[in-house]
């Protein structure tokens, strides 16, 4: 009996094998650079779950032939590590692939530091984790950083037949037929969490006893049950889970109560918290902006909530803050004026730094003009003085249009309004 989890069993062992991430592994990119190469730098790998971090890592080593050690940060301990080095020692080189890679304790750290920067180990970090907040700078600034990103769908259907197909390590030794809708439940319930597809596919396997001519028959049930999610009513392009999202956030903006909450029920009888917590936050920030700034937090806040509660309690935060946002007044006006001054810098609008604004804080900058006519605003009255910041080029222009739709932002509003009118009285 084969006890290994299917995820395990099908982990890649070449870049070609590897399912996603084609930012960084097509042919021309990063990874497959390196590959080409056969020079392998030492990495961070990091996302979220599910996404194939640690199964890069090992298809990396293997598609170059390298030895590779497989160690976790948290469990294993210093004299593992210097069993690596050891080996290192002997072979010239190896990988070591070391997940949850942030929980790296300073003896482990201050020991892998210099074998790291001699290229006796090639280290592979990954982690769930921002690695310019949760990795110490020292390792940090000794690797390269690369993020994965959530699977697509149909990576994730590829991902699937390819483990019901495989004889060898998958389950290809058993008939397996799929209707239409339990493929795509795998691919939608698995949210880009290719672990998470294989592990209810290996369960609806071998929980399933096949019928009369021997075929293993997954249905949309068996996938709803093996999956623990609801599936919504799709239809044949797949594209009603991505309505009823559009249909949320567009209700919360449209300030309708009843439809947001109808459409936030929808979303928990399929079990999608990490949609509506995306969703959620989004909203407060892109919809209601200004108008009411502490909606963000309290999204973010009720988000995180939800997500230790669970369903069903998460359900209570959730009601609370979607009420909150649809009944607040809505503002976009901060991030359309971000949109603006991109738009501008992406089209070569740019245009030359004032030479009192730019740094002054070295030897000779007054020579070049740097900072002599700067005005300290704290050295005024009003905190305020009136000159130039923008280049020439773009000095008249105007990229933040407030609103009147918030008590917040119409405070904004009048402190704007006061500047613009000084502004224009001295005509910068």
């Amino acid at each position: 009996m084969e006890h290994k989890p299917l995820a395990f069993r099908m982990r890649p062992e070449h870049i070609d094998d590897i399912i996603g991430q084609k930012h960084l592994v097509s042919e021309g990119k990063i990874l497959n650079r390196m590959i080409q190469a056969e020079r392998l730098a030492s990495m961070i790998l990091y996302g979220p779950p599910g996404t194939g971090k640690t199964s890069m890592a090992y298809a990396l080593a293997k598609s170059l032939e390298m030895p590779v050690k497989m160690l976790n940060a948290v469990v294993d301990k210093k004299k593992d590590m210097e069993i690596v080095v050891e080996e290192a020692k002997m072979s010239g080189q190896v990988v070591l692939v070391l997940d949850e890679v942030h929980r790296l304790d300073k003896a482990k750290q201050d020991f892998l530091l210099p074998h790291i920067e001699s290229n006796r180990v090639t280290l592979i970090g990954c982690t769930t984790s921002n690695p310019y907040h949760s990795i110490n700078p020292a390792i940090r600034s000794r690797c390269h950083l690369f993020e994965l990103h959530p699977l697509t769908e149909e990576d994730i259907k590829t991902a699937v037949i390819r483990a019901s197909e495989d004889e060898r390590n998958g389950l290809g030794s058993r008939k397996i037929e799929w209707t239409d809708d339990a493929l795509d439940h795998f691919a939608f319930a698995a949210n880009g969490d290719m672990r998470s597809a294989l592990n209810g596919l290996e369960l609806a396997v071998s929980s399933t006893p096949p019928d009369s001519k021997g075929e293993t028959v997954i249905t949309l049930a068996i996938a709803e049950e093996c999956m623990q999610k609801k599936s919504f009513t799709h239809d044949k392009d797949g594209d009603a889970h991505y309505d009823v999202l559009s249909a949320f956030q567009k209700s919360i903006r449209g300030s309708d109560v009843d439809a947001a909450l109808h459409y936030l029920g929808r979303l928990i009888e399929a079990g999608d918290l990490d949609s509506i917590e995306r969703r959620m936050i989004v909203c407060a920030y892109e919809d209601i902006g200004l108008a009411n700034p502490q909606a963000g937090p309290r999204a973010v806040a009720a988000a995180d909530a939800a997500h230790r509660l669970g369903f069903p309690e998460a359900r209570i935060p959730l009601a609370a803050t979607i009420v909150e946002l649809c009944l607040s007044p809505k503002s976009n006006s901060a991030y359309k004026a971000l949109d603006g001054a991109l738009a501008d810098i992406r089209s070569g609008k740019i245009g030359e730094i004032p030479a009192h604004l730019k740094d002054a804080h070295y030897q000779g900058a007054k020579d070049l003009g740097r900072g002599l006519d700067y005005r300290y605003p704290h050295n005024y009255q009003e905190g305020w003085v009136s000159q130039q910041y923008l280049p020439d080029t773009l000095k008249h222009k105007q990229y933040y249009k407030p609103k009147s739709t918030g008590k917040f932002e119409q405070a904004l509003k009048q402190v704007h309004d006061k500047i613009q009118a000084d502004k224009n009285n001295n005509r910068l």
